[in-house]
């Protein structure tokens, strides 16, 4: 991991991106690209109008001095830092900057309350996620440690899920953590049998490594819902992170196939991590 960017508005849950972020960066001896959307309208960008000119050159030095103020902080001092600020509307372009700084990972700080819906859909979050190609770890508080010794991979043993799940071993793998599968079954007509689920995982594993030597690590849970099964089985392992495919456009939720599993990131007190399919 050499390059992570951190896209933040000057919010406290910013901050709890940052602080993650710097942990991050001494650990594994990367730089932090600190990044601020000034959001300026098209008509102000583009005017010829000296006054419209004159405006925009103040709301940038504004944002400029808020920025330098905003990473006057002790825990960055020891960290390699480029700040940048871009003229762009929306956050969902922070994906583009991502891939012209090939950048390793976005760390993004939300505030949610009542579930994944305000956690992530319609949100600048949301809107990250959605369209990164590159992991996403979402903190919604201080994070004290990011070892991520323990992993809880949230998984229905689809053959898309093969790609997340290959990117995810490979990140997590090189820092020695344990990743362990997690099958959520459900009561309702996505139910499947014992040996349903686990003619699944044999598949799934012997197309993803071409053996079935981890079939030891897959935890299988019943419960109500996804998300209860992922936060109870996430504590029982004693899980640092949770991560979660995604596809991209079509969101978490697509995943979870109309489940309630959106409430996963929300409620967790752990860190989501999230790998695009």
């Amino acid at each position: 991991m050499k390059k992570i960017i951190i896209p933040i508005d000057f919010s406290e849950h910013s901050e709890y991106a940052l602080k993650t972020a710097a942990k991050l960066a001494k650990k594994h001896k990367a730089e932090l690209l600190v990044l601020h959307m000034l959001e300026m309208s098209d008509i102000m960008l583009s005017a010829s109008d000296g006054l419209q000119n004159q405006k925009a050159a103040f709301f940038l030095q504004l944002a400029e001095q808020k920025f330098n103020k905003f990473l006057d902080k002790d825990y960055l001092s020891d960290v390699k830092i480029t700040p940048l600020i871009k003229h762009f509307k929306v956050f969902s372009e922070v994906n583009n900057i991502a891939l012209k700084q090939d950048a390793d990972l976005i760390v993004m700080g939300s505030h949610g309350t009542n579930g994944l819906a305000e956690f992530f859909v319609g949100s600048n979050t949301e809107r990250v996620v959605r369209n990164a190609n590159i992991p996403v770890l979402v903190v919604k508080n201080n994070v004290s440690d990011v070892n991520f010794d323990v992993i809880a991979f949230a998984c229905d043993f689809s053959e898309e899920t093969i790609k997340p799940y290959l990117n995810a071993v490979k990140m997590f793998d090189n820092v020695g953590a344990k990743v362990y599968m997690v099958h959520v079954n459900l009561p309702n007509e996505k139910f499947m049998s014992s040996l349903e689920i686990e003619k699944k995982v044999v598949n799934f594993f012997a197309k993803a490594e071409g053996s079935l030597g981890k079939l030891e690590d897959v935890q299988y849970v019943s419960d109500y819902t996804v998300e209860d099964g992922i936060l109870n089985c996430a504590n029982k392992i004693g899980a640092d992170l949770i991560v979660m495919p995604t596809h991209g456009r079509k969101g978490l939720a697509h995943f979870f196939e109309g489940s309630i599993g959106e409430d996963v990131a929300n409620h967790s007190t752990l860190p989501v991590m999230t790998f695009k399919i």
